[in-house]
């Protein structure tokens, strides 16, 4: 296993509260909501590969949108797609998720609505969107950029970023800082582990619990 795999296999091993809380007590911008699995209840972590869209004025005859930097992506990837949090146009459609799928791609983060998840669901494709909606980009979105900094709800997103999500939501960790926030969340990991196991124990909810301990800042 490469360095980078290794990287990932240990960010999918948490969960996204969980390195949201790191990312919080480093400074850096939380985990958001709204952006919901389509399908099941995966969890996804990699490489931001990224994109950004806009709405398409005229006729548009060049490659359809995504479709370049899919070609390009490969199994450490996830596809993040820049769409202003529009729900009136599909961003994401099904033989993207075929090409995406095909390539190993780990899955799609897009702000935006997307289509076809029946057959996302069948090629077992995670697919994180704010909605659901047929409607086709043909002939309403262009592709403004790809492999360049984006933003998704109120995060900046760079390509490269580490991404994980989950039901719970979607926190980005910048890359340089991905080995820093990792060790801030498996600590968070396990004090919450610890609080859990005392609670069903029988140790006092507010004895347990304390926002000292929460906090990392008190041994038990």
């Amino acid at each position: 296993m490469t360095a980078d795999a290794a990287l990932l296999a240990q960010f999918t091993a948490l969960d996204t509260a969980a390195v949201s809380d790191a990312l919080d007590g480093l400074g850096l911008p939380p985990g958001q909501g709204g952006l919901r699995p389509m399908w099941g209840r995966p969890k996804v972590a990699g490489f931001a590969r990224t994109i950004e869209l806009e709405p398409l004025t005229g006729e548009h005859g060049g490659a359809h949108i995504l479709t370049g930097t899919i070609a390009e992506a490969g199994p450490l990837d996830v596809v993040v797609v820049a769409n202003g949090g529009r729900t009136d146009v599909s961003s994401w459609g099904g033989i993207v998720s075929v090409g995406a799928s095909v390539r190993g791609v780990r899955g799609v983060i897009t702000d935006g609505a997307c289509r076809d998840v029946g057959q996302a669901r069948e090629l077992g494709f995670p697919v994180y969107a704010r909605a659901q909606i047929p409607a086709t980009a043909r002939g309403r979105l262009r592709q403004k950029s790809a492999g360049e900094p984006i933003t998704v709800g109120v995060v900046t997103v760079n390509p490269g970023d580490v991404v994980l999500a989950d039901e719970g939501g979607v926190v980005v960790v910048p890359r340089e800082r991905a080995a820093e926030v990792l060790k801030a969340a498996q600590a968070v990991a396990d004090r919450e582990a610890a609080i859990e196991a005392e609670v069903r124990a029988g140790v006092p909810l507010p004895q347990a619990m304390r926002d000292a301990r929460l906090a990392g800042k008190e041994d038990k």
